[in-house]
């Protein structure tokens, strides 16, 4: 190679070395420059973990005035039921102007027929779902005068499997517990008090109604299905109120195909995303926790939950007045007619 050539060539390699050189160093400047705006957005939006969340998923787009209470009815499915029945039905609220939450329980066994004396098994309103999510939802809406915006029925594995991923949650069981039922390979033996909850501890104690003896929850908790019912609530309570630690987040992929993988619903992506970075400040041991007002009867024959519409429309206007003027009350588990 010629002594002029080799000198064009090294020319050029320079030339290729400071083109790299000053990409590099846009690169790092962008960077740099796109790193400080994010930063300065995330604190336009609130700073910390809101003002990270409001960034990342742009729901800032949309003001917290654009933002109304949303209403979901959770429908748990059981995998211990071999019937395509609900075995949980919970109606769910939230406004992210006041930030308080609640949640409705509905008995399985409420009523839904036309008359109590000719009662039947599928006049209870978990046999709706058999024929179709929209059933239960317009009945729903028609207990609770409530208009409901999204449904999401849940295996209820769901809150068995996030207890794992989350590593497990603080709960403190209320009552001893020891069943067993070898036709289903189920065997509940758990200790009352604060513990530290896993999948396997998890799944005992949502599916726990009675022990062996026959004995279950005290009436002021709320024997059998309403304790049940009463444990379920407070332990998915405490479960997401866990599941929104800080120290989750880097868990969110896994949560958040553990969610897919186990709900079905009528709520797309974009209906959901803007609420979410206002839960950040959602204090959940202060969500409020009712149960639908009313009481056991047998009717003809079988055993239904008569709810008193009295006492629903006081509890429904006291519940919606909390969601907007943002009022706090204790909640009052047992609305249960003496």
């Amino acid at each position: 190679m010629s002594e002029k050539k080799s000198t064009r060539v090294v020319k050029k390699q320079k030339k290729k070395t400071s083109k790299l050189k000053i990409i590099f160093i846009l690169f790092i400047l962008i960077s740099i420059v796109s790193g400080i705006m994010f930063a300065m957005q995330i604190q336009k939006n609130g700073g910390g973990l809101k003002g990270f969340l409001l960034t990342t998923l742009g729901s800032n787009r949309k003001s917290l005035e654009e933002l109304d209470t949303i209403y979901i009815l959770a429908l748990g499915v059981s995998t211990d039921l071999n019937s395509n029945l609900t075995d949980t039905i919970m109606l769910c609220g939230y406004n992210p102007k006041t930030n308080q939450a609640m949640m409705l329980s509905i008995p399985r066994d409420t009523f839904i027929g036309t008359n109590k004396n000719r009662a039947r098994g599928n006049d209870k309103i978990n046999s709706l779902y058999a024929k179709g999510v929209d059933k239960t939802v317009e009945a729903v809406e028609e207990l609770t005068g409530i208009d409901i915006d999204y449904y999401a029925v849940i295996n209820n594995d769901l809150l068995i499997q996030m207890v794992d991923v989350i590593g497990g949650v603080d709960f403190e069981v209320p009552i001893d517990m020891d069943y067993d039922d070898p036709t289903q390979d189920l065997h509940i033996h758990l200790k009352k008090g604060m513990q530290r909850i896993d999948g396997e501890k998890a799944e005992q104690l949502l599916r726990f109604r009675h022990n062996n003896d026959g004995s279950s929850y005290p009436y002021e908790y709320g024997d059998n299905d309403y304790g049940r019912m009463r444990t379920q609530r407070e332990f998915m309570k405490s479960t997401m109120g866990q599941v929104v630690q800080t120290k989750n987040l880097l868990k969110s992929k896994k949560i958040l195909e553990t969610v897919m993988d186990n709900l079905d619903t009528d709520m797309r992506i974009e209906d959901i995303l803007p609420y979410i970075p206002y839960t950040v400040d959602l204090d959940f041991n202060n969500i409020r926790m009712e149960q639908l007002p009313g009481e056991s009867e047998l009717c003809n024959k079988v055993w239904v939950y008569i709810h008193s519409k009295s006492k629903t429309t006081e509890l429904i206007e006291d519940l919606t007045n909390m969601l907007e003027n943002g009022y706090t009350q204790s909640s009052t588990e047992n609305n249960i007619d003496e």
